[in-house]
């Protein structure tokens, strides 16, 4: 039968799992940038196809700037490197031979790959160079500084720590959501009610959580199972064809966790909400909630509320806290009428 588990077991031998810093493995390549940023990036492959497999360590780009002149003191060669109209230039003024050599001395067997922007027109010796070398170069549309921010922004994006968690990922109201709990405690049914009242779901199950560079954490799902949910006693539904592209979005921040567990007489539940509890994800701690489960419970409007009041809490408005300052106000009174009166 189609279910989850096996989506979770195909793609399990998919997944690649980056290390929490900025220095990454062999195991992301230049070929996974281009076929994931291409359109963006407007990249074209001139030469070094067979480079492709080349491994991108940092999550930075150069311009070569003084390396061409032969400054190569603290020069990073393990960064793509990206030419533009002013070191095009540069090359244009020197000899052929001087050319040569300059090019030659800012590549290295760990530099992962050239881009040309502007839509310049590329030396023919470099193109040599690059296809004797299996070095990747590309060409591309693009002024060169918006091709350093946006692929520094796509590298940060590659590069950057993450976690896999098991649940539903929904935004209600705003905010980023994940119910987590057993399972068969009811996480996806939630899901649907929330959905059902105008909610929309992120992801279904496998939850990716992925660092961003401001310390907060996105939540996505896999291609593969996006927009799609499993019920047990219906089997998987494409939320987006039965609710419509306004019921689901691709990604969204994480703010609050909600966790679903069997109701239990011997286990003290928070009445009041002045313990706040928070689970450290990546570094990061996110607010955390426990909600009990039986049956006459509305667990769609427990979390909706949850949602609510954190939004509250958000623009400084924190009910326990009030209550308790009250109540604290009102014993205080009590004895000093008391006190008076003695």
């Amino acid at each position: 039968p189609c279910s989850f588990s096996l989506f979770n077991n195909a793609l399990s031998r998919l997944k690649l799992h980056y290390p929490p810093f900025l220095v990454m493995s062999k195991m992301y390549q230049v070929e996974q940038l281009f076929k994931g940023n291409a359109g963006a990036l407007h990249l074209k492959l001139m030469a070094g196809e067979k480079g492709l497999e080349r491994p991108i360590q940092l999550a930075e780009v150069y311009r070569p700037g003084l390396g061409l002149s032969g400054f190569l003191k603290k020069f990073v060669f393990e960064c793509p490197l990206v030419f533009g109209e002013s070191e095009l230039l540069y090359l244009k003024e020197l000899s052929q031979k001087e050319r040569g050599e300059r090019l030659k001395a800012i590549i290295s067997a760990e530099t992962p790959f050239l881009v040309v922007t502007d839509d310049l027109s590329i030396p023919r010796g470099l193109i040599a160079l690059c296809s004797s070398e299996n070095l990747p170069l590309f060409a591309s549309s693009l002024p060169a500084m918006e091709m350093v921010s946006q692929m520094g922004g796509a590298l940060a994006e590659a590069f950057a720590p993450s976690s896999t968690r098991h649940g539903t990922f929904i935004e209600a109201y705003g905010v980023g959501v994940l119910i987590q709990g057993d399972s068969s405690i009811g996480k996806s049914e939630a899901a649907l009610g929330l959905i059902e009242r105008g909610h929309r779901l992120v992801t279904d199950d496998v939850v990716k959580l992925r660092l961003r560079n401001d310390h907060a954490l996105e939540g996505s799902g896999e291609e593969l199972t996006r927009h799609m949910m499993e019920i047990r006693g219906i089997g998987i539904i494409n939320v987006a064809h039965l609710y419509g592209a306004v019921c689901v979005r691709d990604a969204k921040s994480l703010d609050v966790i909600v966790t679903l567990e069997e109701w239990n007489d011997g286990t003290f539940y928070d009445r009041v909400g002045l313990d706040e509890r928070f689970i450290n994800i990546l570094g990061v701690d996110i607010p955390s909630h426990v909600l009990p489960v039986k049956p006459g419970r509305d667990v769609v409007l427990l979390i909706e509320t949850i949602i609510l009041n954190h939004r509250l809490k958000l623009m400084g408005y924190h009910s326990a806290r009030e209550f308790n300052a009250k109540l604290l106000e009102t014993i205080a009174k009590k004895q000093r009428r008391a006190a008076k009166s003695g």
